[in-house]
């Protein structure tokens, strides 16, 4: 559809919006289109496009090639369950960088945590907030709670770049030994789906985690991963018994 000529937003940043919405969907994994393409669809001038495209190239979802043109980028890594895993070192291990955008860090009371952590409703929580990057890209909104009498030294922590579960066992001495997650498919909320770059309708998978140390709750997780990048493989052998894998399907970037 055309550009919205009298919407204030500038005609470049409508065309940003769009785009956005339709690589989230996976529209562009086999070709991104052409500059007169995209000039055409959506009735405005090459120079429209050229700001949009380089802005999508600044947030690193596109890059163009000369002789290739603009594609779509893509990093693939996979993620395997029953053991007690860490998504920044996951994303890192595969190539990818991962980086958080720290939301929120600060004291609350959250009665539902609270219950899940054995504790008392009032109970004072940390609560940690972030949106975590692959390669720039969104890939999850992470919200965590764990009990401020264990981890009020994460109050000072830098969490753009490290993981939970580092900075855990370095400023508290607890390391998490055990745990139970469970996921389930959901429709994001409106708010989750602006953070995560997904379309009206998207559904992503909801992580809900709860990790112990010497038998004792120490963190409580709920996790948003955007779907249209994960499946779920599950392995087995003769004599063993099934394993199971969670995986981001990142496409590898296809010419355009």
């Amino acid at each position: 559809m055309p550009v919205d000529r009298s919407d204030p937003l500038p005609l470049w940043a409508q065309l940003v919006n769009e785009l956005r919405q339709r690589l989230s969907a996976g529209a562009f994994d086999q070709r991104f289109p052409t500059e007169l393409e995209l000039a055409d669809a959506y009735q405005v001038s090459r120079h429209t496009v050229r700001e949009a495209i380089r802005r999508l190239r600044d947030d690193g979802l596109v890059s163009s090639h000369r002789g290739r043109g603009t594609v779509v980028n893509r990093t693939r890594f996979d993620q395997r369950l029953g053991a007690l895993y860490s998504l920044f070192q996951a994303v890192e291990a595969q190539g990818a960088e991962q980086r958080s955008r720290v939301r929120r860090l600060e004291v609350r009371a959250d009665p539902v945590a609270a219950r899940q952590l054995g504790l008392d409703p009032a109970a004072p929580l940390l609560y940690l907030e972030r949106l975590r990057l692959a390669d720039d890209i969104p890939l999850a909104l992470d919200r965590a709670w764990l009990p401020l009498a264990l981890a009020g030294p994460l109050m000072t922590a830098d969490f753009r770049h490290t993981a939970l579960y580092d900075q855990l066992a370095g400023r508290c001495g607890i390391n998490p030994d055990s745990g139970r997650e469970s996921i389930r498919a959901v429709v994001p909320q409106p708010s989750e789906r602006r953070v995560l770059w997904l379309a009206a309708g998207s559904a992503a998978f909801l992580l809900e985690r709860l990790s112990h140390a010497g038998g004792r709750p120490v963190e409580w997780r709920s996790t948003v991963v955007r779907g249209d990048r994960y499946s779920f493989v599950v392995e087995w052998r003769p004599g063993g018994g099934p394993r199971v894998a969670l995986g981001a399907r990142w496409s590898a970037p296809e010419a355009g």
